[in-house]
């Protein structure tokens, strides 16, 4: 078996979707991808005592008071040590800078919690019940230089009710992202190793 991709999760906060896939690669050592990095932009994000925990390596500093450009060097500096492979965006609060994405291109994933093109940017849940929509959900999309616009690679449905507020809706979907996220990444680390092939 062909070894597995190297991948960088990165984090802002607590850290769900970064567990989610750590255990879905726990769970079954066999898989495509293993995690050599989560990243932070915030040092004090709950996700990365999640990742200690875990035995996961880590690497944290604010972005505060930093070009992005700057920043974002800093970053790809910890990438390139790590000899990450592909960088899974996990609630990544910060916009990447253009020569970041330039450079990573189609190797970046995020997790959206909309199913794009619908409702791209902030407060999804919201703007999703506001529009009257039937379904809520989840989008796995490659990153591009255009926020939310890149490749679709998997989604996840999930019905409105009538009952729902953004706070409900967005646990449901969170459940789903937990779901897809491992599975979609999981396909495309094989996609990358059959390429390479």
């Amino acid at each position: 078996m062909a070894d597995p991709v190297r991948v960088a999760v990165l984090i802002s906060g607590r850290g769900s979707n970064m567990l989610a896939l750590s255990e879905h690669k726990r769970r079954d050592p066999e898989r495509t991808y293993r995690i050599e990095l989560v990243a932070s932009n915030v040092p004090e994000a709950r996700g990365l005592v999640l990742a200690k925990r875990l035995g996961l390596r880590t690497w944290a500093k604010s972005h505060e008071g930093m070009k992005r450009a700057e920043f974002d060097a800093l970053l790809d500096a910890a990438l390139e040590e790590h000899g990450i492979e592909i960088v899974a965006l996990a609630g990544y609060m910060r916009l990447l800078s253009p020569g970041f994405v330039d450079k990573w291109e189609g190797r970046i994933l995020n997790i959206h919690p909309s199913l794009l093109p619908l409702h791209k940017g902030l407060d999804t849940h919201r703007r999703a019940l506001l529009a009257g929509d039937e379904f809520a959900g989840c989008s796995v999309h490659v990153v591009t230089a255009d926020l939310d616009s890149g490749p679709v690679v998997a989604q996840a449905r999930v019905k409105i009710l009538p009952r729902d507020d953004p706070e409900s809706l967005a646990q449901r979907v969170l459940e789903e992202e937990h779901r897809l996220y491992p599975l979609a990444l999981e396909e495309y680390c094989r996609a990358v190793r059959e390429l390479e092939s």
